[in-house]
């Protein structure tokens, strides 16, 4: 079932990823050569519990950390762990915060110490897609159009779109109807509606879109080995437009 969210309830939302956003603004200088994704976790889990908050990802379907950290190849889930961190690594860090009973959800990808230029091209497209998608979050437009915004961009600059993982409904739980394929076919799918919150979360690969699975039973990687981007946002549907609950303000 789709939950229709209050004003009251989008506006504990939008303070809920005003921490989230807040959190990323933070790993922005503290993701350098040398740190280990552990500490990243640590660093996100002390912050978000520091500001009256609480790492929703933390025992969710029995899920240990309080953030996914997944490194280069790896597409999404990665575990935190003691490995340390070097220099051109890709790193995306997903997280989600309760704050108050209000859930966020929010994905960003930083390149350790310098970037290359394939990096950057794959975090330039990843992020514009992300936007792309946004864009048709309109009320009375429907899933698929967000996703074929994304599908026929992506696909246009030569990387693929990972069909395995896709965005969806959130609050008060984490993971809600709809989900929210990175692609599709236009004027197909659910229809939005004022009310109605959702991720979008593109990712993004550089090689083919199929993943496997590691043995850990979470952290899926690229079947090729090539690199995998991702950006999220959460955002509701208005009248007046998509409304981003986790924006960064710049970003």
């Amino acid at each position: 079932m789709i939950s229709i969210k209050s004003e009251r309830e989008i506006e504990a939302m939008e303070k809920s990823g005003a921490l989230l956003a807040e959190v990323h603004h933070q790993l922005r200088d503290f993701i350098k050569p040398g740190i280990t994704s552990w500490e990243i976790d640590q660093f996100v889990d002390n912050y978000i519990t520091e500001h009256g908050g609480y790492p929703a990802q933390k025992g969710f379907e029995g899920y240990e950390y309080a953030t996914c950290c997944s490194i280069n190849d790896e597409i999404c889930h990665g575990f935190p762990r003691k490995k340390t961190l070097k220099n051109g690594d890709l790193i995306k860090v997903d997280m989600c915060i309760d704050l108050d009973g209000a859930m966020s959800d929010s994905c960003w990808c930083y390149v350790v110490g310098e970037s290359t230029p394939e990096i950057d091209r794959l975090m330039e497209v990843t992020r514009k897609a992300l936007y792309l998608g946004i864009e048709q979050a309109q009320v009375g437009n429907r899933i698929g159009d967000i996703g074929h915004a994304i599908e026929t961009y992506v696909e246009g600059e030569g990387f693929s779109v990972v069909r395995d993982f896709v965005g969806h409904g959130i609050g008060p739980t984490i993971h809600e109807d709809p989900a929210v394929p990175h692609y599709g076919i236009p004027g197909k799918g659910v229809r939005l509606k004022e009310g109605m919150v959702i991720t979008i979360e593109p990712m993004v690969n550089t090689g083919t879109w199929k993943m496997k699975m590691d043995d850990n039973g979470w952290t899926a990687r690229t079947q090729d080995g090539g690199l995998s981007c991702q950006y999220e946002h959460t955002l509701a549907i208005t009248k007046e437009g998509p409304r981003i609950l986790t924006s960064q303000g710049d970003q």
